[in-house]
């Protein structure tokens, strides 16, 4: 970690953890209580941050489906066409402009807050900080007169269980053990809104595992490691695991959050725990195309990544092919459960094999691709 550009608020986060980290504000309701904390009515104006994002944009389309007048907060200039035919309300703004989020969250009975650098690297990784961290702090300060804000963490921030089984919401892991500027940002902006929850704000959180499915047009990293597959650029892969879920079964958590969540509780929405080589053989069954028979070595892995990160980000300043924060993520077995949304939200989720199916059919359909992809099963 460079400490020249971390800022002082990761600093302190490093030094002290709140001891209340995922643990519920008082709602008044008790646990085990039925019906919603709150009811989304149609016409309800509801503004959504990051609103062209992969799980942005479902969250957009999940709501439109329900009938809520959304506002989607947009980045100026970025790529829109994840909006296309969708009958709302656009605003471009900066999520570091706080007079732009004012304006933008303003009578809003609802916010969910889904902007966020979704990276492994960047030429000044003080943009990390400014987006995932300042960019919260505004629009917690913008939703103050919202019902309820939903914020969107990641399960980047939880630590593997040292038994081997998924992890859960209360697995939080220590700041010095979070690897790189995109997890230390997120956790560093998980705190802010529980700060803002325990100042008066109704927050929950939403923690979702490894997203795949139509929309990714980054692409994000979890959608690089399917079109790199696609167009024959993954030589092998790393003895990992993931927690693999459609976007559109995130997008329906965060529903679930907001209206049946409890205040400054954090719920992870995910989907099925595979091994790399089970989401490869799942992508070459739908294809057609071989999967990697070469296992790397995790120290292999890393020196990879170390080398790109040196070679191609730091002495050529451009993106590194595998930054050393993805290679880390590679060798990292990173399996969820989802028990708490399941129980408490009634959240559900189908077969990851259809998400992964649903990624390929998207990233083909939208040129994508750049080799044949056979007859899929």
């Amino acid at each position: 970690m460079d400490r020249a550009v971390e800022p002082r608020v990761v600093r302190v986060v490093r030094q002290s953890v709140s001891r209340a980290y995922f643990q519920p504000i008082d709602s008044g309701l008790a646990w085990g209580d039925s019906g919603d904390v709150f009811a989304l009515r149609e016409g309800d104006r509801t503004a959504v941050t990051g609103a062209t994002g992969f799980i942005g944009s479902a969250v957009v389309r999940a709501l439109v489906a329900r009938g809520a007048h959304v506002v989607a907060v947009t980045q100026p200039g970025v790529d829109t066409r994840n909006l296309d035919g969708l009958d709302i309300e656009r605003v471009p703004a900066d999520v570091r402009d706080q007079a732009a989020m004012r304006a933008a969250l303003a009578g809003a009975r609802f916010v969910f807050h889904l902007a966020a650098m979704y990276r492994f690297w960047a030429r000044d990784p003080r943009v990390f900080y400014e987006v995932n961290v300042q960019g919260t702090r505004n629009v917690l300060d913008a939703a103050r007169e919202a019902e309820r804000l939903v914020y969107t963490s990641t399960v980047g921030v939880l630590a593997p269980r040292a038994d081997g089984q998924p992890a859960d919401e209360t697995q939080v892991a220590s700041p010095g053990r979070l690897h790189g500027h995109y997890k230390l940002s997120k956790y560093a902006a998980e705190h802010e809104a529980l700060r803002a929850g325990a100042q008066g704000l109704d927050v929950t959180l939403v923690l979702p595992t490894f997203p795949l499915g139509p929309g990714d047009v980054a692409p994000t990293p979890t959608g690089k490691v399917v079109l790199d597959f696609l167009n024959g650029r993954l030589p092998g892969y790393a003895d990992t695991a993931l927690n693999v879920a459609h976007v559109d079964d995130l997008a329906a958590g965060h529903l679930l959050a907001l209206e049946r969540g409890q205040a400054g509780r954090g719920y992870i929405a995910g989907g099925e725990n595979m091994t790399m080589r089970e989401i490869l053989s799942a992508l070459a069954a739908c294809t057609g195309l071989p999967a990697p028979r070469w296992r790397i070595p995790g120290p292999l892995a890393i020196a990879a990544g170390a080398a790109s990160t040196l070679i191609e980000g730091t002495l050529l300043r451009r993106e590194p092919r595998v930054p050393v924060d993805a290679a880390r993520m590679s060798v990292t077995s990173m399996t969820f459960t989802d028990a708490r949304a399941r129980a408490e939200l009634g959240y559900t989720s189908r077969p990851a094999r259809e998400a992964i199916e649903d990624s390929a059919r998207w990233f083909e359909a939208n040129g994508h691709v750049c080799r044949h992809i056979g007859r899929r099963s």
